[in-house]
């Protein structure tokens, strides 16, 4: 499997825990103290970080440092469109597509002159 899959496949991951740290507590634990919601995005913050600094580890090398970036913004705006409908129950908003095509736009001007040769 080529570097650049694997560090996009770990984004994917890591932006899952990532998403759910942030704004998992948002429902689940809105009566709960804030210093528990805390506790408990820590401990999933965690895990994101696990799978996040390998991926950037792998893919740095084989992308640039700004196409690594732009790649890990796309993953989080469509993995946090996907736990703003499912899990949140929130309908889809064409603001958030638009934003998400936005870093779309983004990744293009990144990628266009092609990942660096790797070393």
């Amino acid at each position: 499997m080529p570097v650049i899959v694997k560090s996009v496949l770990l984004l994917v991951v890591a932006n899952v825990f990532m998403t759910f740290a942030w704004y998992g507590h948002l429902d689940k634990l809105r009566d709960r103290a804030v210093w528990v919601a805390v506790l408990v995005s820590w401990g999933i913050a965690f895990f994101e970080y696990c799978f996040q600094v390998p991926a950037n580890r792998l893919g740095y090398g084989a992308l640039t440092l700004g196409q690594l970036k732009v790649t890990q913004e796309v993953i989080t705006m469509v993995v946090f469109m996907g736990f703003s409908f499912f899990y949140m129950k929130k309908p889809l908003s064409l603001d958030l597509v638009y934003a998400t095509a936005c870093l779309a736009l983004a990744a293009y001007f990144v990628f266009r002159g092609g990942a660096p040769a790797t070393p």
